[in-house]
């Protein structure tokens, strides 16, 4: 009988091992790559400011995400700046907030190098025009061994910033290249 027993506690480990071998992993939703990563924590540092923040408003109305821009060419937008600004729409949409994606609408002007570039007068006018409570806008600069990043999301009506962070990206082979030379 003893011998039964070990042969079955045997028999289920070996099955319960083998099924989590062959069950496919899940895809991590924030992604292997750091780079991600960081950018969804900052995310998720801004939404903690919103939510629980004594003296600023809640922010419930839909949100729109500008490009981010280098702080050295505040007019000019790059394929880091796109890629960090659709990195943090997406985030905040995973987070239960209503995001407007301004390259649907016909009536905002989109250049081609430039992406949804928003500076601080026309702010108000394109929040209002959207019906957007706010907008998150920020900056990129690189440094010898890492991209310095600032997010503020901004009360469309008032200008005032509701929540603001900083971090930094690895400044390797992949994030050079979305970088201009």
């Amino acid at each position: 009988m003893m011998h039964f027993v070990r042969l079955f506690v045997v028999a289920s480990m070996a099955l319960a091992l083998w099924g989590c071998s062959s069950t496919p992993r899940q895809p991590d939703p924030v992604g292997a790559d750091d780079f991600i990563a960081k950018t969804y924590a900052a995310v998720d540092h801004l939404v903690t400011q919103l939510e629980t923040g004594k003296d600023r408003p809640s922010v419930k109305g839909p949100i729109i995400v500008a490009t981010l821009v280098n702080i050295d060419e505040l007019n000019e937008s790059s394929r880091l700046g796109r890629s960090l600004s659709e990195q943090v729409a997406a985030r905040f949409v995973q987070r239960g907030y209503r995001i407007i994606e301004l390259k649907l609408r016909g009536n905002i002007f989109v250049q081609r190098n430039q992406g949804e570039l928003l500076l601080s007068r026309e702010l108000r006018d394109i929040s209002l025009s959207h019906k957007a409570q706010a907008v998150v806008v920020g900056t990129y600069s690189t440094a010898k061994n890492f991209v310095h990043v600032n997010l503020k999301v901004v009360s469309g009506e008032t200008q005032n910033i509701l929540a603001a962070t900083d971090y930094g990206l690895p400044l390797d082979a992949n994030t050079l290249a979305m970088v201009p030379r």
